[in-house]
């Protein structure tokens, strides 16, 4: 058993509260990271991590590695006790021997559990952080707190799962903050990029499942690489982490390996993204949680679908798809990239960006606050801030060899 579980002889720091960071996914991971990172500094806290079992947690085990964190395994983290959990997912939660702070980990909560039966039951249907399914087990809610974005959460919770209503708290939105603090430095993310000023940078954004965009690039990149010249554009790709997860790397740059040559960037999963939606032109999107953020950024959107069906009629996608035109076949993207552009609705993405977060620029104070209230630790004496986007690699960068090895 490692040492951290021990609380033994082998440590040198003794006596702390424990953390355990339970990371399934990718974007699992990365939502955690704005949290675990409040707890840097405070030599009365161990913080330990485990990976949880799940389908599409491939690759997480080398991005913790990358960022230096070593983890446990599973089934020795679920049989030791600690001070408090930190989980962005749901399952084999309940197994876990600590008070649990349970968040989410996109924008708002877009896409509606999967249809099983009579799809005519939409209705009934609710966002997945907000399912019965997902918060309680054997009729318990499993979470200690569970930490919401925005105030209409709370709302939508009562009608899904009232059980847990006791448990949530608001605690506001960390990307929507970085965002809105990293736009004075748009500039720097450009130079870092390397798009020069006389060029126009186009972020194509899909999120993951059959609803997505992803299905549709096999037309959808070409078109927009043969019609936008490459001395004044650069088309840049993020790909949710569940894709290349799903698929796997390989598969993933397979399919994409013509459009790379023809000047698009693909950007890995692990990638963070927030600085180059500040750094983009215009933003091509379907209903995921990217599309919606960009909405703070203040730059034209083109939806390329609004599946009805996936989407709940609340979340911050539902909004957008009311105030951004939709791509359309027929004409060329150049043209409608300037429509976009042309007829951008500053108030209708304000809007949008709104339904983000009823915390705007709180979310460490008040994540902070609720870690430690629930480890009966005064708070260390200094204020949490919003750390900006870090400066991000040049787009020239993320190329992928014939060979298929990732530079």
């Amino acid at each position: 058993m490692p040492a951290v579980l021990q609380r033994g002889q082998w440590l040198t720091i003794r006596n702390c509260k424990t953390v355990l960071v339970v990371v399934h996914t990718i974007p699992y991971a990365q939502r955690l990271r704005d949290v675990f990172r409040l707890l840097e500094s405070d030599f009365r806290i161990q913080v330990v991590f485990t990976v949880a079992p799940h389908p599409l947690g491939d690759g997480i085990a080398e991005y913790l590695r990358q960022l230096g964190i070593s983890t446990v395994p599973w089934n020795q983290a679920v049989s030791a006790q600690f001070d408090l959990a930190l989980a962005a997912g749901s399952r084999g939660v309940h197994q876990l021997r600590a008070p649990l702070i349970r968040l989410s980990h996109g924008a708002g909560h877009i896409k509606l559990l999967r249809e099983v039966g009579d799809p005519s039951r939409q209705s009934s249907r609710t966002a997945g952080m907000l399912s019965r399914q997902h918060l309680l087990h054997n009729g318990r809610v499993v979470p200690t707190a569970v930490a919401f974005a925005h105030e209409r959460d709370l709302e939508e919770l009562k009608r899904s799962c009232p059980e847990a209503l006791e448990a949530a708290t608001i605690v506001g939105d960390p990307c929507l903050d970085r965002i809105t603090k990293s736009l004075p430095h748009r500039a720097a993310y450009r130079r870092a990029l390397g798009v020069e000023d006389d060029r126009r940078l186009v972020v194509v954004s899909s999120t993951w499942g059959p609803s997505s965009t992803f299905g549709r690039f096999e037309v959808l990149l070409p078109q927009l690489l043969s019609q936008l010249p490459q001395d004044r554009f650069r088309v840049a790709l993020l790909v949710h982490p569940n894709v290349w997860a799903g698929h796997g790397s390989w598969q993933v740059n397979s399919w994409l390996a013509s459009c790379r040559g023809q000047g698009l960037a693909v950007l890995p999963p692990e990638a963070d993204w927030e600085a180059l939606l500040v750094a983009a032109d215009y933003v091509i999107g379907d209903h995921g949680s990217l599309t919606a953020y960009s909405t703070a950024a203040g730059i034209p959107i083109l939806l390329t679908d609004s599946p009805d069906r996936e989407v709940a009629g609340t979340s911050p996608a539902a909004v957008l798809a009311s105030a951004a035109p939709v791509v359309s076949p027929a004409h060329s993207l150049a043209e409608q990239l300037r429509y976009a552009a042309a007829q951008y609705w500053a108030d209708g993405h304000r809007q949008v960006a709104e339904t983000l977060s009823s915390e705007p620029g709180r979310f460490h104070r008040r994540m902070r606050g609720l870690m430690y209230r629930m480890l009966g630790l005064g708070e260390p004496a200094w204020e949490p801030t919003t750390p900006i986007a870090p400066l991000p690699p040049s787009l020239d960068s993320w190329d992928w060899p014939e060979d298929g090895v990732a530079a």
